[in-house]
């Protein structure tokens, strides 16, 4: 029997050379890992036998630290089965945690003291806080400097979750020319039987150079880091860092994650605690 690709999505830290990847595949199965940019490795972490989601979660500006949203079926802690909570990447292991009223829930933000929602009270000893997420598409990738283009869509006022257009984004290239656009398919949040659909979203990234525009159909994922190289996750279940030239690019760290199989491990005793 042919192996399904898994589906993969990536969030960086903001103000370090860090990614949290997400991995879901068997369907059942989550897994995280840490993609280190300076060092160019990627270290396995947890694995979760129930769901994730991952454009309802994020990674602490550092690096350090997971703010994900979850649901364990079955899970017989005082959280419930739908919970927030907060580990140390690549780990699941809860430092804090809160049940939620199901899976409608938004999921949170890392950010400043003084911006945090006012309503969780809550007193880490991090210097971070929480915030909702907001209702629009593509909210992870607006807090790392991707922007709607003018030919977007416009947003209807009735629709209160941002689901029924096809919102495109931009980002331009640190320090060079080109253009990354990303656009959501079909019903966005609805297509949670499609393949590698995550969080029900299916999307398309192309990129606009002195070439004209090319189709990236190939991505799951993608985006530029500071220096400019493109990061991505292809459908076959690769994380690439790719140096692009004037004639194409050069692939200059590969690790292929469409292999792994669910191989639970306790968490190490560092990330136990703050």
């Amino acid at each position: 029997m042919a192996m399904v690709p898994p589906r993969i999505y990536c969030i960086p830290a903001t103000e370090a050379p860090v990614i949290a990847v997400f991995r879901r595949g068997p369907s059942k199965w989550f897994h995280i890992g840490r993609w280190d940019l300076t060092q160019q490795k990627y270290e396995p972490g947890a694995w979760l036998q129930g769901r994730i989601f991952p454009r309802r979660s994020d990674l602490s500006p550092d690096g350090h630290f997971l703010c994900y949203f979850a649901q364990k079926p079955n899970a017989t802690w005082e959280h419930g089965e739908t919970y927030v909570a907060i580990s140390r990447l690549p780990w699941l292991k809860a430092l804090h945690a809160f049940g939620t009223c199901g899976t409608w829930t938004r999921g949170y933000n890392f950010t400043t003291h003084d911006q945090g929602d006012e309503h969780l009270n809550l007193d880490l000893p991090i210097p971070y806080k929480l915030r909702s997420i907001p209702v629009v598409q593509f909210a992870n990738e607006r807090h790392r400097g991707w922007a709607e283009t003018a030919d977007s869509p416009l947003r209807h006022p009735k629709d209160f979750w941002d689901e029924r257009r096809n919102a495109r984004l931009y980002k331009k290239q640190p320090g060079g020319h080109r253009i990354l656009y990303l656009e959501s398919l079909g019903w966005a949040g609805g297509e949670f039987g499609k393949d590698q659909a995550v969080d029900g979203m299916s999307v398309l990234y192309s990129m606009k150079s002195s070439e004209g525009l090319e189709i990236l159909d190939d991505l799951q994922w993608a985006d530029w880091d500071l220096k400019g190289h493109l990061l991505v996750a292809t459908r076959s279940g690769k994380l690439q860092v790719k140096h692009l030239e004037e004639n194409g690019f050069q692939v200059v760290f590969e690790v292929d994650l469409s292999c792994m199989e669910p191989e639970p491990l306790p968490p190490p005793l560092w990330s136990q605690h703050w």
